[in-house]
C-alpha cells in the first residue's frame, strides 16, 4: 500500500538526510512536503525550535509570467535537490485559499459576510476572478517544481471561525455567519436562479437576532434543518456555492495535468469535524462536504485523486468516512486516507496499545477502499509516536 508522511519545510532544519532516513525507515514510500503553506504557530516536539512560527507563502522561486495581481509571499526555498531519493515520491502540499498576507494587502478578494464585513482576512473567496487566477497560477508553479502530485488544501470555502466570541452561536448560526455574500458570490448564485439578496437578508436577520440575544439554533447543520431554520433560498444559496468550487477545481486540475503532474484534492470537512479532539460528530464528512461548497460526485468526474482527512479515534468511523467518499467519487479514483499517529486520535493505554490502534485504522481504511495511507505530520508528533507508523503498516 502506498504511503507518505506530511512534512513542513521547517522540519528540514533537523537535517534533510535525517528526516528522510526516518521517514523511509517507517516504511513510507513518499514525502508530502509543504510547498505553499499558511501562517500558524506550532509546538514542534523534536524540531530545531520547539515553538515554530510558520508564515504565509511559497517555498520556491516564482516562475516568470504566471501570476497576475495576487502574489504569494516568498519564504526560504526548499532544498528540492536534496529531497530526491531513488524510489521516494515527492508530493507538493499546497494551501490555496488561506493566505492572510494576501488578504491584508487585498481585502477586496476575501469573503464578505451577510453584514458586509470582511472579517476573515485569511479566507480568499473562490468566486473572485483574481483569486481564481491566483489558484491556477499557484497550481502550475508547484507542479513545475517536479512534484509527483500537487496535494490541494483549502481549495474551497472555509468554515466560519473567530478568535473570541462571547455569544453562544449554534452550528447553524455559525454556518450562516460564514457564508460569503461578496458581489461575485451573489452574482454566481443569481445566475443559477437563486434569489441571492433574499438569502443574504435572511442570514442577516437570523444571525443578527442571535447576536442581539435570541436563543441559538440547536442541532447539526443538515439541508432539512437549515431549510426549516433559514428557508429554502438560504439553502439554495449555500448549494449554489458548489458550482464555484467545482469549476475552480476543474481549472486547477487541468493546469496541474498540463504541467505533467496530478492533482490530489483534499476536502477540509473531515479536518473541521475531528481536528480538535478526534471525536467528529455523527454526520460523515462526505455527506457534509456541501457546507464548504464541495460536490464530491461532481469532483469525482474531474479529479483523479482525493485525500480524506480521517481524523477520528475510532477505526470504524475511519472506515465509514472512507467508504462514503468512495461511494461519492467512484471506485476508480485514488483515495488517500490521512491519519494522525498520535494525540488526539490515539488515546492509548500504552505503546503497544497505541500501535495496535493505529494499525487497526490502517486496516480499516484499506478495507473501506483507501489505496494509500498518509500520516500527518512529522513535525507535530513526538518521535516515539512517529515510530508507530512502521508497525502499523504491517
Amino acid at each position: 500500500m502506498d504511503t507518505s508522511v506530511y512534512v513542513f519545510a521547517e522540519d528540514l532544519a533537523e537535517g534533510v538526510d535525517q528526516v528522510l532516513d526516518r521517514i523511509t525507515g517507517y516504511g513510507a514510500a513518499g514525502v508530502t512536503i509543504a510547498a505553499a503553506y499558511h501562517q500558524t504557530r506550532d509546538v514542534t516536539p523534536h524540531g530545531a525550535t520547539r515553538l515554530t512560527v510558520r508564515h504565509d507563502g511559497v517555498r520556491f522561486p516564482l516562475p516568470d509570467g504566471l501570476f497576475g495581481r495576487l502574489l504569494p509571499p516568498l519564504q526560504p526555498p526548499l532544498p528540492l535537490a536534496e529531497l530526491t531519493r531513488p524510489g521516494l515520491a515527492r508530493h507538493g502540499w499546497t494551501v490555496f485559499l488561506r493566505n492572510a498576507a494576501i488578504g491584508a494587502l487585498h481585502p477586496e478578494v476575501t469573503v464578505r459576510n451577510c453584514f458586509g464585513d470582511r472579517g476573515s482576512p485569511a479566507d480568499l473567496c473562490p468566486a473572485h476572478p483574481d483569486v481564481r487566477e491566483y489558484a491556477v497560477a499557484l497550481a502550475r508553479a508547484v507542479a513545475r517544481q517536479g512534484f509527483d502530485s500537487v496535494v490541494a488544501e483549502d481549495l474551497h470555502f472555509r468554515p466560519f471561525s473567530q478568535e473570541r466570541c462571547a455569544v453562544p452561536l449554534g452550528p447553524m448560526d455559525a454556518f450562516l455567519f460564514g457564508l460569503c455574500f461578496c458581489h461575485h458570490c451573489l452574482r454566481r448564485a443569481a445566475d443559477l436562479g437563486v434569489n441571492a439578496e433574499v438569502a443574504r437578508e435572511e442570514c442577516g436577520r437570523i444571525v443578527g437576532g442571535v447576536l442581539d440575544g435570541d436563543p441559538p439554533a440547536q442541532g447539526e447543520v443538515t439541508r432539512a434543518a437549515l431549510t426549516a431554520y433559514a428557508g429554502p433560498e438560504v439553502v439554495a444559496y449555500a448549494r449554489a456555492r458548489s458550482e464555484t468550487v467545482t469549476t475552480l477545481v476543474a481549472e486547477v486540475s487541468a493546469a496541474v495535468t498540463e504541467e505533467g503532474s496530478t492533482l490530489t484534492f483534499t476536502d477540509g470537512t473531515g479536518g473541521a469535524k475531528g481536528y480538535a479532539d478526534g471525536l467528529p460528530p455523527a454526520g460523515l464528512a462526505a455527506h457534509d462536504a456541501w457546507q464548504l461548497g464541495v460536490d464530491l460526485v461532481a469532483l469525482g468526474d474531474i479529479v483523479p485523486s482525493f485525500a480524506v482527512l480521517a481524523f477520528a479515534r475510532d477505526a470504524a468511523r475511519v472506515a465509514d468516512d472512507i467508504a462514503a467518499y468512495q461511494r461519492s467519487v467512484g471506485k476508480d479514483r485514488e483515495l488517500r486516507a490521512v491519519l494522525r499517529p498520535g494525540a488526539p486520535d490515539i488515546a492509548a493505554l500504552g505503546e503497544t496499545d497505541a500501535t495496535d490502534r493505529l494499525a487497526a485504522k490502517v486496516r480499516a481504511a484499506k478495507a473501506a477502499g483507501a489505496t494509500a495511507v498518509d500520516f500527518y505530520a512529522y513535525g507535530l508528533a513526538p518521535l516515539n509516536t512517529l515510530a508507530r507508523i512502521k508497525n502499523s503498516l504491517g
